[in-house]
């Protein structure tokens, strides 16, 4: 029987043994998500990534023009995972939760988090020392910039293009007089709907560009627990704390997923991603089966066990934030069913990281 949900940051089986080459689409997939979020205003992983590489002379003379083409400059390629690993914590799962808010294609995920936690497992000690003295000095991410010409046009192709709101923010800054405070923008109310029950009715994308407007959705492809393509999804207000994605499924119904937070969609049952395990528990009245994290469809919610949540096609995966202590991390990862009221869960600090809706 067909799954009813579709998860795009889903985790999928670990690889058995150590993968030391990382394939030529999964490279592309890493640099073209670094270009896109490179041109983003603020943005934190792109930003720690450039100034390290800029300091440690690994982005070369220009670090604008390898920051957006990464795939051809392996070693800066290489020194970027590196990065972004340090950027983690050296810390695997918090790891894998960067590269999925940089939404990369979920095949590229656990290829990435393997290669770079083997590449770099001796040198945890000294990448943690080196951020803390980096973090000393550094600023914050100065980020927001424009692609070289040649750069651009192919990355326009590639869909990696800044979005014209973040371009039309650009040129206004740079229109900015010298000397010339600029007028306070205005305050704009929020009128946009924030339910989602309307959307358990679209049937179309057609009807979704009507309610939100064509530059706020997007198409992806959907894929199942095993990272399979499986038809496709289209997404709302991609690339920002407010993403939800959609997929149809005729007369089958909708399935809604929510990856971000903070969220401003009310969302059924007043579930959110970011939502920690109590208010979980308490929504469903009882305590849960849990899959083991770090395994086959890890932290996904296994059994509602009668709970006010059974069969209301309601699907969550849970992440530990806490997961330094291996100790305590240890017991609820690997091949097994946890309870939810597992007093170690509380000391990992879980919280929802997706939760997917289907209508009946």
């Amino acid at each position: 029987m067909k799954r009813f949900f579709v998860l795009v940051a889903l985790i999928f089986p670990l690889a058995l043994s150590a993968q030391t080459k990382l394939s030529e689409t999964v490279a592309e997939d890493f640099s073209n998500r670094v270009a896109h979020h490179y041109q983003l205003q603020h943005d934190s992983i792109s930003g720690y990534i450039a100034e390290q590489l800029t300091r440690s002379g690994a982005g070369g003379l220009d670090i604008d023009s390898t920051m957006f083409n990464l795939k051809n400059d392996l070693p800066a390629l290489d020194a970027a995972l590196k990065y972004l690993y340090q950027y983690s914590d050296c810390n695997r799962q918090r790891f894998i939760s960067n590269l999925r808010s940089m939404n990369l294609q979920t095949n590229s995920v656990f290829p990435l988090a393997t290669y770079t936690a083997n590449k770099y497992k001796n040198d945890t000690k000294a990448l943690l020392e080196d951020k803390s003295d980096f973090l000393k000095t550094y600023t914050g991410p100065v980020t927001g910039k424009q692609a070289p010409a040649a750069i651009a046009q192919a990355s326009a192709t590639a869909g990696t293009t800044a979005t014209t709101s973040e371009a039309a923010a650009a040129g206004t800054t740079a229109a900015t007089t010298a000397g010339a405070a600029p007028a306070p923008a205005p305050t704009v109310a929020d009128t946009r709907s924030w339910e989602v029950k309307p959307l358990f009715q679209v049937r179309t994308p057609e009807q979704l560009v009507e309610m939100y407007g064509k530059d706020n959705v997007t198409q992806r492809d959907a894929t199942d627990l095993a990272g399979t393509k499986e038809g496709e999804a289209y997404v709302i207000y991609p690339d920002t704390d407010d993403e939800l994605e959609i997929q149809f499924d005729g007369d089958n119904g909708n399935i809604l997923t929510f990856s971000h937070f903070p969220s401003k969609w009310k969302s059924p049952y007043g579930i959110k991603a970011g939502d920690p395990l109590e208010k979980l528990i308490k929504v469903n009245g009882r305590p849960f089966r849990i899959n083991g994290f770090e395994w086959t469809n890890g932290g996904l919610v296994n059994d509602w066990q009668g709970g006010a949540l059974a069969g209301k096609n309601v699907t969550i995966l849970l992440k530990a934030n806490n997961t330094g202590d291996p100790k305590q991390y240890d017991q609820v990862t690997g091949d097994k069913i946890i309870r939810s009221d597992l007093p170690v869960l509380k000391k990992l600090d879980v919280i929802i990281q997706s939760v997917a809706f289907k209508s009946n």
